[in-house]
Order: structure tokens, then sequence, then C-alpha cells
């Protein structure tokens, strides 16, 4: 079963598994072909955090694709630029490209197939061309007058004929020559498949791709400061870089284990979450109840308030995840639920430290209308629902299991590298300048990321590979989805697209950081005395369009028939899931 954000993704891994590749060659396939397509959610100078279980292995693992920050990137740099907050365009949040590093560790430490019989579906998508979904042609004419006065290079590549028309065909030749050459230098080289992959790494890491980057962040670019500047990321960074293979977080709820990464990404506030709820009740208040979305929403308000306090990268600190995950902290926090929806934003102490929460007075009210201005035609402020990132599951007969989010990399956000096809990321916008805190910039660190993908097991056997695009809501519509099949019992499709709720109550870790207390936002399909009850409870709700929210996609296997299952997301009319 292979279930991603596009169909052309989908078909791809499960060609492979038709072929012979297990799921973890499939998932490499879907994730090299979501780079070509899909351009304006990922691409292949981003990101990429990687869940799986190898039925070969005891443990879950995870794979780490997030590249970290320039040797050079201090909060002092930052400050003497005149900056209060790291852009969230252009050049100088670039961190090491870590996507192209996560795939190819995935296929050389659990797959069985060559490279090249990986990336010829991406190849030729990117040579013969694909189908332009709405949402590239949208990000495009949005950013039109930017490429044309600031990134010569963009307006070469995405708007030489205009902007692309919804549903046209368009190809990036340069991509494509951008993977073959990879190739090429590796399989001229050797036969050896393990030897061709460490070759494509050097090639990408320390070879042309390095050089090239280097040279492209020495040209200033315009960003969301509105000025221009070079980029910090350099040659040497990218050869000083590898991923890294890591333990899985993990929390039992009820009879599931769910396995998450550090907290290097955003993804133990789900577990945090299960926490506060496991002692709520929540299969008695009915399913999409005024009382379920209000006990949902205000265990997320704690739970990400800690994120904010305490996530960052744990190489560069003490974060005390034991401790925020303890049964006993839970209990505790929980007793700050109440009937009427919270409008503060409260962290807890963890092991008689306090918390300390960053972006001073950036926060956005809803009532004054009052925060932070944006510059013009920033493309990370954009609208767009449907999120910002891509997804992956994957699962194989023999029971592999396998989740990934690739991010970054977006057309919108930073320059195309001149002859490559592609552009690097921005995720170095989710730091802080805030001296002293876990996730303030630092060379060689990691950017405290969204992204996060998901694995389950049940009683020890995979159960469920699930994520979504989203940012922040990332950790909330899955959850949703989860609670939905796990505790209320609706099948996959059925928890996908029941309707969807999240809030915006924290900063978001996009720049330049708003929040919005106490909002909430439920999709309209809820029912009349449910969207009245929120309101009675004080929530600042807001009805959404009736599929707007949400864009989950999930593989599985049925613990009592033993059936390999999987669903996607209607919304947006792309996500696909397929399998035999």
């Amino acid at each position: 079963m292979v279930s991603s954000t596009h169909w052309l993704a989908s078909q791809s891994g499960m060609a492979v598994l038709e072929r012979g590749g297990n799921a973890f060659d499939a998932a490499v396939a879907a994730g090299f072909v979501l780079q070509v397509v899909e351009p304006h959610l990922n691409g292949l100078g981003g990101d990429l955090p990687i869940i799986l279980r190898d039925v070969r292995r005891p443990e879950v693992e995870v794979i780490c694709g997030q590249g970290t920050a320039p040797k050079a990137a201090s909060i002092r740099h930052f400050r003497e630029l005149g900056l209060d907050m790291i852009p969230g365009t252009g050049l100088l949040p670039a961190t090491v490209p870590g996507a192209f590093g996560g795939w190819l560790t995935l296929l050389a430490n659990h797959g069985t197939m060559r490279l090249g019989d990986l990336l010829r579906y991406a190849i030729e998508y990117a040579e013969v061309g694909y189908p332009v979904v709405p949402g590239i042609s949208q990000s495009i004419a949005q950013v039109e007058g930017l490429f044309r006065d600031e990134w010569p290079e963009s307006a070469r590549l995405y708007l030489a004929n205009g902007v692309p028309a919804p549903y046209s065909t368009f190809r990036n030749p340069d991509l494509a020559r951008t993977y073959k050459r990879l190739l090429a230098d590796a399989q001229g080289q050797t036969n050896d498949r393990d030897t061709q992959i460490e070759l494509v790494l050097k090639a990408f890491y320390q070879g042309f791709i390095a050089e090239a980057i280097d040279d492209a962040c020495r040209v200033p670019a315009i960003d969301t400061s509105g000025r221009r500047h070079m980029g910090l990321l350099t040659g040497a960074d990218l050869a000083g870089w590898k991923p890294t293979v890591e333990p899985s977080t993990h929390f039992t709820y009820r009879s599931a284990t769910v396995h998450k990464t550090g907290p290097w990404g955003q993804g133990p506030v789900f577990l945090q979450q299960l926490a506060l709820l496991d002692g709520l009740g929540l299969r008695g208040m009915g399913f999409l109840s005024a009382q379920h979305i209000h006990s949902v929403t205000e265990s997320a308000k704690l739970a990400f308030a800690d994120r904010e306090a305490w996530y960052g990268d744990p190489d560069f600190g003490d974060i005390p995840l034991a401790g925020l995950l303890d049964a006993g902290y839970a209990t505790q926090r929980r007793q700050l639920i109440g009937e009427s929806a919270s409008m503060e934003l409260r962290p807890g102490s963890v092991g008689g430290r306090k918390p300390a929460l960053p972006w001073g007075d950036v926060r956005f009210n809803t009532a004054t209308g009052q925060g932070p201005r944006q510059l013009p035609g920033d493309p990370t402020l954009l609208g767009n629902p449907l999120g910002d990132t891509c997804h992956v599951d994957v699962i194989d007969r023999a029971g592999n299991l396998v989740a990934a989010t690739p991010s970054g990399g977006w057309l919108q956000s930073s320059p195309v590298i001149p002859g490559l096809g592609f552009c690097l990321g921005t995720r170095a916008q989710m730091f802080n300048l805030d001296d002293g805190h876990p996730n303030a910039v630092q060379g060689g660190k990691r950017p405290r990321t969204t992204l996060s993908p998901t694995l389950v097991l049940r009683d020890g056997e995979p159960w469920l590979a699930f994520g979504t695009p989203g940012g922040d809501q990332q950790d909330q519509w899955t959850l949703n989805f989860f609670l939905a099949h796990a505790d209320f019992g609706l099948n996959l499709q059925e928890a996908i697209d029941a309707p969807m709720f999240h809030t915006r109550h924290f900063a978001s870790s996009f720049y330049p950081h708003e929040s919005d207390p106490g909002s909430l936002l439920v999709e309209n399909r809820v029912e009349a005395t449910t969207a009245q009850g929120l309101r009675d409870r004080g929530h600042v709700l807001s009805l959404e369009d009736s599929w707007s929210l949400g864009r989950i996609c999930v593989v599985g296997k049925d613990p009592s028939t033993g059936q390999l299952m999987a669903a996607a997301n209607p919304r947006g009319v792309q996500g696909y899931a397929v399998g035999r």
C-alpha cells in the first residue's frame, strides 16, 4: 500500500512494489517524484524526517534529514544585520539541504534496489512533463513580480511561457539533468549498489551541487526584511553534514505505542496531547461534540506552549523530554483544562526549571487586530489551507512500514540555483534570536521544525503510518484523525474525511511568528449545536469551508485480520492511496 499527497508519487511507489521492491524502495521513488510534481511544497534543497519499522530489526528508527544551520549563523550576526527575527524567504534562512541525504540513507540502510531504478520516475516527469496542480499556478502567480524583478533564475524556469495554467504540462529539464548527472558520475565509476549511493552523496554534498550552492549564496537576494542579503551557507557546511539515525520518541496510549521524532521536531507534542487526554474520558464525550473539540483544543494549547518553551536540538542542550512525557506531569497539567477556553499561553515548569517563551511582543490578537506587519508579496505568508509540505506512507506485504514528511525548498521562497532546477530551503526561519532559549540559532544546530510523521505499533506489531502537510497544524490534524480511528472507531477513510479543527493559539513556527489567542478553526460541517457550544465555552470560533482543513495520508495493517489498509485525503483532489 502507498498513500501520498500526489497521485503520481503514489503510482510511482506502487510501481516499485510491483517490481519487487520493498516499502523503503517505494518511499524513495515516491519522494523524488514529489520533488518534481509538488515544487511549491518540497524540493531537492529541502528537509526530511523519516520514521520506519524494518521487520528485520527490533526497533523503530528515525532518519533525520533535517539540515543544520550554517556554521556562520549566530544571534549576533543577525542582530548586526538589524534583524529581530530570521527572514522567511531568500538566502539567509537556508540550512543544509537534508532531504537528499535522508532519502539515500533510507535506501542504503533499508532498501534493496539501485538508485537509478528509483530515480527514473522523477527524471521522466521532469523531462517529459507533469500536470500542474492549481496550487503551483497560484504560487507562481503570486510571486511573478518578485521573480521578474529580483530572482531572474526563478523567472527563467517558471515564467518562460508566463504563469503556467492549471493542468498544463510543465517541464523542469534543469532538474532532470541534475538527477542524471548525480547518477552518471557514480555509475561511471562502479557497478556496486552501495558504493554508487556513497558516490552520489559525495557528488551532492562535496561536489558540483555543493559548489553551485556556495556560489549562489554569495549573490545577495531580496528577502522578507525588504533588503538583499547573501546567504551564510557554504560548501564546507554541506561537506560537514550527514543524516543521523536515531531512536524514536514514543508513548503508549491504551494498546498503541505511538512513535515520533525527537524534540528537534514538534512530534512530541502529539505524545503530550495523548498523555493529557488519556485521563479525560474522551470516548464518553461523543465524537465531534463541543466537549470533545474543547478538550482536544485545550490540551493542544498546553502541549504547544511546552513546545514553544522547551523544544530544540537536543545535541545543543538539555531538553527535558522525559519530564514532559511523565505521567505525573501530565496529571498536573491536566488540571489546567477547565470548562472555558484559555486565552493564555501556559508552558509548564519541568524538574524545577522555569520555562522561557520566545518572540517577545510579536503576538497577534483577534480582538485588537494588532500584529507585526508583513512585507507585501511575502510568499511564506500566502494563504494556503492545504499546507506547505508533502507526505508519503508505505507498507509492504512483509510488514515493513515507513512514514516520511518531505518539505522545504519551496519554489516561491528562495531563488532557483542557476543550472540546477531547484532552490534552497528556508527552515532557519524557525530559530529565534533569544539567547539561552533551546531553539536559539547557532551554527551546526537543527531548527525545531514542524515536520512530523507518525508510526504506531499495536502490541508490538505494525499498525499505522501517517502524516500530513500543514505546518503547526500537523500534530493537531493527525491527532484528530488518530483519535477518530483509535477511540471512536471510524475506519481510516472516515477518520480522514471527518470535519477537522485546529487552534492558532500559539506563535506560528513561520515568519513573522504571529499567534491568534483563543482561536479555533473548525470545518463548517459540524453540527450547529456543536458550534454554539464552542462559542459558549469562549472559543474565538471560525467556521471554515467544508473540505479545507487537513491533508492526511495513511497506510496500515488491520490487527484483527492482517489485511493491509490505506486511505488518502479528498481535500484538494490530489492525494491518492493505492495498493493490492
